[in-house]
């Protein structure tokens, strides 16, 4: 207020001065001597107003500094889900607090307003997101939730908000285990309640038709609050439900695809033991000169369709180098659907591709060496870093365009994974796990260009660890003498 009283003065000075002849009265004179006291005294006012301001911003700033405690390692955080999204949620919490502490500073100095107007908070989108890649791992490996949470729980606050995800994606048995789980960690200090515990656990067990325990929590819900009539009225639907319904037992959906067995590491006996009995050898890719004094070393994953890895195609200073360009320059994976490129629940991750970079372009000639394919056609060098529950569902690489399609896959692991990550083959029930520095290499056309059904594939969402991979996709053009053409059918 000091400061606009301020401002107010000095504008009606200005517009007087423009209207009078201050030189010819003595009167007005003596009135712009006090007029000079009163604009000093506003200026005074003005200053000590701004200085007790600016204290308060440092006690303000000071308080922020001690209450929030940055991690020194982000890579060793993002490796575990939970820690991960506990982190998150922390970050969008910390950062709409500080932005509402300094907007009202900042926006009197347009430089700053310019940091604020473009900083990117995460928004619930996000963390629903988060909150999904946990209930994926939970699908897909078979978990409870203590089960994802042996490094680091959440609080009731957290499971409840992972539940709510679930329960509206549908996913009524993940959901219900979440609120039981945040049922029995609630503490005075929760925001959550009770009553709304219990009240979503039921919703979920009647959506999954466990009806017995949707009365059984009824009733619980019932003995804190006996006089809520809506809740006694729904004791009774249930009741009505339970005698004219089966649905009565609880039990997790075992059922699950040939990729989440595969994902899960359950690999038939036959073949493991096809597996182990297949080669390694050092290779000159066909007797490339480069190759003829440091082959490459090639074990064979698969025979029928060939799957073939490459141990230590790429350093580890090779890798950093890689993984430092790309950083700056992710953004989420995009799938090929209907002749257009858009985000999907498939695939979930994030990449970039690496343009006219000499590291990128050295490792596109190994692979050529490796391959003894052409790459003139080829795309660039993928980059991708799967996050929380990161994954690409099964696929084919193969976009059946109709002319120069991707041949083959050359997939670089810029990683290890401690659990999960796997890249599966679900028609031929091959699993191949991430080793740093390899890489695997498929055909995805037969040499008559049709599709290789088997070359359908998936990378298995990330349970523990972080997981950095490098995709060179190799079309049919340039591959007319190196790969040539067969009439057959099964070629």
């Amino acid at each position: 207020m000091v400061a606009r009283e301020f401002t107010f003065v000095v504008c009606i000075w200005t517009v007087c001065a423009a209207g009078h002849e201050f030189f010819s009265s003595t009167d007005q004179i003596a009135q712009l001597v006090e007029k000079k006291k009163d604009l000093l005294t506003s200026f005074s006012q003005y200053i000590d107003a701004e200085e007790k301001n600016i204290a308060k911003m440092k006690s303000v700033y000071l308080n922020l500094l001690l209450s929030y405690s940055d991690p020194v390692n982000h890579e060793k955080i993002m490796r575990d889900p939970v820690a991960a999204y506990k982190h998150l949620r922390q970050l969008r919490d910390e950062l709409i607090n500080i932005v509402n502490h300094i907007r009202p500073s900042f926006y009197q100095c347009n430089e700053y307003q310019d940091e604020l107007d473009f900083l990117e908070i995460p928004q619930p989108e996000d963390i629903d997101g988060a909150a999904l890649g946990l209930i994926r791992l939970q699908e897909i490996y078979k978990l409870y939730p203590e089960d994802i949470m042996k490094e680091m729980a959440l609080s009731a606050d957290e499971a409840y908000h992972v539940g709510l995800v679930a329960y509206n994606e549908d996913k009524f048995q993940h959901a219900f285990l979440w609120f039981l789980y945040s049922l029995d960690t609630l503490t005075e200090y929760s925001a959550i309640t009770e009553k709304k515990l219990l009240q979503s656990l039921i919703s979920s067990a009647y959506y999954f038709g466990s009806l017995s325990v949707a009365i059984y929590l009824n009733q619980q819900l019932l003995n804190i609050d006996p006089t809520n009539d809506e809740v006694r009225a729904q004791l009774n639907r249930l009741l009505y439900s339970h005698r004219t319904s089966n649905a009565d037992i609880f039990t997790l959906n075992t059922e699950s695809s040939k990729y989440e067995r595969l994902c899960r590491g359950e690999v038939d006996e036959r073949t493991s033991r096809r597996q182990r009995a297949l080669s390694c050898r050092y290779s000159t890719g066909g007797g490339n000169p480069r190759l003829i004094y440091a082959p490459v070393k090639e074990e064979v994953e698969w025979d029928e369709p060939l799957i073939i890895r490459y141990h230590d195609i790429i350093s580890d200073t090779e890798i950093e180098i890689l993984k430092n360009i790309s950083i700056p320059q992710l953004s989420r994976s995009k799938v090929y659907q209907d002749g257009w490129s858009a985000v999907s629940q498939h695939r979930v991750s994030q990449s970039v591709f690496l343009q006219d970079d000499p590291l990128s372009a050295r490792v596109s000639q190994r692979i050529a060496d490796a391959t003894g394919l052409s790459i003139e056609t080829a795309e660039p060098l993928l980059v991708q870093n799967y996050g929380i529950g990161g994954r690409f569902e099964p696929h084919y690489d193969a976009l059946e365009t109709g002319e120069n399609d991707r041949i083959a896959t050359f997939l670089i692991y810029m990683s290890d994974v401690e659990i999960g990550g796997a890249t599966v083959f679900p028609g031929i029930g091959v699993a191949v796990q991430p080793v740093k520095g390899s890489a695997v290499f498929w055909y995805n056309l037969y040499k008559n260009g049709e599709l290789d059904l088997n070359a359908y594939h998936a990378g298995c969402p990330v349970l523990l660890g972080n997981k950095w991979v490098a995709n060179k996709w190799i079309h049919e053009f340039g591959q007319e003498f190196r790969r040539p053409c067969s009439l057959s059918e099964w070629e």
